[in-house]
């Protein structure tokens, strides 16, 4: 009798292991309903893992043409797909450090922000901007396309190389133009236009952001010249920063955040999410730059390391100036310093010894203390002390390749001034941070300056400023059972 009740079952997992992927998941249903509880649940583990290959690779259509998949090519692109869903991850993140460090009555508004710019950013990205990032050459070096779109299809040649599948590639690099248009809503949070703020997040992921890319991650000049820009510090941060420092400057500062010259505090609403937010971007970070390797080798965890370190050095070099200045440590600027520390090795992840991407993020979580008050004796407004992380920092960590880096995935030579490698490395990088700068100060002011005159300027009324975004925009209360602080 126990036999006759195992042969069933032993040609039900025969038949399973030797379906094609189209018939596969049929299979794996009726087989899940035939089995007791314990193996059922083993049983639906498996599912993920079905979806991946049938989703992400696309194979139903091409099963027959493809080479069997070998180890290397699942775990590559099984990899990226998992950093690509920490860097996604990250937008809640910026969201909830953002809105924490702002007033409750634009809690709405900047929440609403950054979860519809990742979906625009996405689309346009989708729609253009991965072509013009990864297209073809139209002007050798500065301008690439490739049709709308992008071809999904996966070839024998990317399976054979254990190569990254485009529907992969295309993810993680949209998430990556999602970052850099959050990055700006920082910078103009609680007075711009909802409306306004989006169009100029399409028009950045779509044309600004991807052709700026193009000119290190495609082949491009800055390439050809030895620009290192491992994950982005300039290509994804500093281009966000600066795109919302024009936005700023063009807004002018929030009502009553200057008196007389001097600025006047204005706290955030919640540190307790604020502080979760960078907790969040912490770990989405891990996709960030040790996805940026695009591929599942020994060096992935090398790079989280460098990663973390330069972090844990920001929070400290934030938390001992901020002390020394103040009086008291500071926890928005320990939440900047953590991010100005991730930022400064974004770049040199993949290119730092231990102690250089300690050092890089200590420095990184110093210079941001001292970038926010600049900026305030400026009279540029920047409620969350965005351009102080991402564009000041990504300058820092862009350049501090230049000073002591190292080629720790080549030969281990010393690559910058400091350690061997002379100034050239140095120049490069300071060429690259400068056109990073200047490409999007110039493209970024006629955007703003176009929307602006299209739609009646980019800023909110005095009247709809003082009473709320929340209200004005959204027609909504982030906490309506509680008194709003104004």
């Amino acid at each position: 009798m126990t036999t006759a009740l195992q042969t069933p079952q032993r040609r039900s997992r025969s038949k399973l292991q030797d379906a094609s992927l189209v018939n596969g998941p049929m299979l794996l249903l009726r087989s899940i309903r035939g089995f007791s509880s314990n193996r059922s649940m083993l049983w639906l583990a498996t599912v993920p893992l079905a979806l991946f290959g049938l989703g992400i690779f696309n194979l139903s259509a091409h099963a027959a043409d493809l080479p069997e998949l070998n180890a290397a090519f699942l775990a590559n692109n099984l990899w990226l797909l998992i950093a690509t869903i920490l860097v996604i991850f990250m937008n809640a993140g910026f969201a909830m450090v953002e809105a924490g460090m702002c007033r409750s009555k634009n809690a709405v508004n900047i929440l609403a922000k950054n979860l519809f710019v990742f979906a625009l950013a996405v689309t346009s990205y989708w729609f253009i901007g991965y072509s013009l990032m990864y297209g073809g050459s139209v002007a050798d070096g500065w301008l690439y396309f490739g049709g709308l779109f992008f071809d999904p299809t996966v070839t024998a040649d990317m399976v054979t190389d254990a190569g990254l599948v485009p529907t992969v590639d295309f993810l993680f690099q949209s998430a990556f133009a999602g970052t850099a248009a959050t990055i700006v809503s920082g910078l103009v949070a609680e007075r711009v236009k909802f409306g306004e703020f989006v169009v100029f997040a399409i028009v950045l992921t779509a044309f600004i952001y991807p052709i700026a890319g193009s000119w290190k991650w495609n082949g491009g000049w800055l390439d050809s010249l030895g620009f290192v820009d491992f994950a982005g510090s300039s290509i994804v941060h500093s281009v966000g920063a600066w795109a919302g420092l024009v936005g700023a400057m063009l807004l002018g500062p929030r009502i009553g955040k200057y008196s007389d010259g001097k600025p006047q505090a204005m706290p955030g609403h919640n540190m307790a999410i604020a502080t979760l937010g960078a907790l969040i971007l912490w770990i989405g970070w891990y996709g960030f730059n040790p996805g940026s390797q695009l591929a599942m080798d020994q060096w992935v965890p090398y790079v989280a390391v460098t990663t973390t370190l330069a972090a844990a050095a920001g929070a400290i070099g934030a938390t001992i100036v901020s002390t020394l200045t103040s009086g008291k440590p500071d926890l928005t600027m320990i939440i900047n310093g953590i991010l100005a520390g991730l930022v400064s090795i974004t770049a040199g992840c993949g290119d730092m010894t231990l102690a250089g991407a300690w050092f890089a993020g200590l420095v990184g979580g110093i210079i941001v203390v001292f970038s926010v008050a600049a900026l305030d004796a400026a009279e540029i407004d920047d409620p969350v002390g965005a351009f102080s992380v991402h564009g000041v920092c990504g300058v820092w960590g862009t350049l501090v390749i230049g000073l002591w880096g190292t080629a720790v995935q080549g030969d281990g030579a010393g690559m910058g001034l400091f350690n061997g490698g002379g100034i050239n490395l140095l120049l490069v990088q300071a060429l690259g941070a400068a056109a990073y700068a200047i490409w999007t100060l110039v493209t970024c002011w006629i955007a703003w300056s176009i929307i602006g005159g299209l739609f009646g300027g980019i800023r909110v009324s005095e009247e709809e400023e003082t009473q709320g975004l929340d209200i004005s925009e959204h027609g909504m209360e982030s906490y309506p059972d509680f008194a709003s602080a104004k």
